[in-house]
């Protein structure tokens, strides 16, 4: 058999976001090779994403990497990004009056990592002109939310691998993964590839991957969401208004350059793919909306879907896998991987590379034992 066509340090298998950002933090000090299946990076979740940043929203290992992320998003490197990463987005949260207990315990989470404000229903109103009149009978404010440049972030992470002398390889979907000595053969449509470490941030096929590897299975599982774009009603001239949530997460509506944003929320567990929208998922987040707020939809401009990946916890998956080794995890962001982007890059380029978790992660709060792969064994 040939030999391999590439020699190099690490390669990291996914150029989304997850695997976009772990590839530039580690190319600062080694030889990254970075391999995408499609012909471009960010072809599935990163590029259907319609991120805001949340400092609440997640369980407690995704927000303390979501807060020690909020420095890079303000202040990013000398020339990442042309344009500011955040732009202010108030998250309101809203509340049916059989919702009450789930917004009582919201208020009481959240609070604990920003500054949140309870809303009556006439509050409501001023803050969303288009709720419906006795649809939600409280809420609660985050005024500390943001939109998040999510083509900016992904670009600018992909622009400084490259200028740190990585490689990017679209096209080359993995067909076999295999131990060769202390390293591994990454056989792709492109060639083949010998590394000493193996990243996964394959999102949705993460599982598939490890899989192939002989590493333990996380239990991800893939997750359709449906979003939608309408336009405006006539007359309409907030687009400041907040981005209004379901607190049950059963819809959301976010004003969007001149449209309106919508969704129905849906977390429909499917196969790895390319993800499509459904006509049904697409008719109930219309009814939703039109129940909430007074909204005539009558005609959708565009629809898409996008695969959100979980395991069980939540908690996003970053560490060495406790049966292959040489095989690093970055896996399981589901609905939370670009607000806490900039620092899971920064813990896993330090696990990778045998350095300390960062000290501006661990000042948060955070335990690399709540994303440690070796907890699914534990739990199993």
């Amino acid at each position: 058999m040939n030999g391999p066509d590439t020699k190099v340090d690490v390669v990291v298998i996914g150029a989304g976001m997850a695997g976009a950002s772990v590839a530039a933090e580690l190319a600062t000090g080694v030889h990254v090779v970075l391999i995408e299946m499609e012909a471009q990076p960010g072809y599935h979740t990163t590029g259907r994403s319609a991120a805001v940043f949340a400092p609440n929203y997640g369980p407690g290992g995704v927000r303390a990497l979501t807060r020690a992320s909020r420095k890079f998003f303000d202040s990013p490197p000398e020339g990442f990004a042309d344009a500011p990463l955040l732009s202010p987005r108030q998250i309101l949260m809203i509340a049916r009056a059989d919702q009450s207990a789930t917004l009582e315990r919201l208020i009481a989470t959240a609070s604990v990592d920003s500054d949140v404000e309870q809303l009556d229903a006439a509050d409501l109103r001023c803050c969303q002109p288009l709720l419906r009149d006795g649809y939600a009978e409280a809420g609660m404010l985050d005024a500390g939310g943001q939109d998040i440049d999510v083509a900016g972030l992904h670009q600018g992470y992909l622009r400084q691998f490259k200028a740190r002398g990585g490689t990017l390889i679209n096209g080359a979907a993995v067909a076999d993964l295999s131990r060769d000595g202390d390293g591994w053969i990454v056989v792709t449509r492109k060639g083949r590839i010998a590394a000493d470490i193996v990243v996964n941030a394959a999102g949705a096929w993460a599982d598939q991957l490890g899989q192939l590897a002989g590493a333990e299975s996380i239990g991800l599982v893939p997750k359709r969401r449906t979003a939608m774009m309408i336009a405006e009603p006539a007359g309409f001239t907030r687009r400041d208004a907040p981005i209004t949530i379901d607190v049950d997460e059963q819809f959301y509506l976010k004003p969007d350059a001149g449209r309106l944003l919508i969704s129905p929320a849906d977390e429909t567990p499917t196969e790895p793919q390319d993800a499509q929208p459904e006509e049904l998922d697409v008719a109930l987040c219309a009814d939703r909306i039109m129940t909430a707020f007074t909204l005539d939809i009558r005609r959708i401009e565009t629809k898409w879907a996008g695969l959100r990946s979980f395991v069980a916890d939540k908690e996003p998956v970053i560490g060495w896998s406790c049966a292959a080794s040489g095989f690093f995890w970055m896996a399981g962001q589901g609905g939370y991987g670009i607000q806490s982007a900039p620092a899971a890059a920064k813990l896993a380029a330090a696990l990778v590379l045998g350095q300390p978790v960062p000290s501006h992660i661990l000042a948060e709060g955070f335990d690399a034992a709540l994303v440690s792969p070796c907890r699914m064994r534990q739990a199993a």
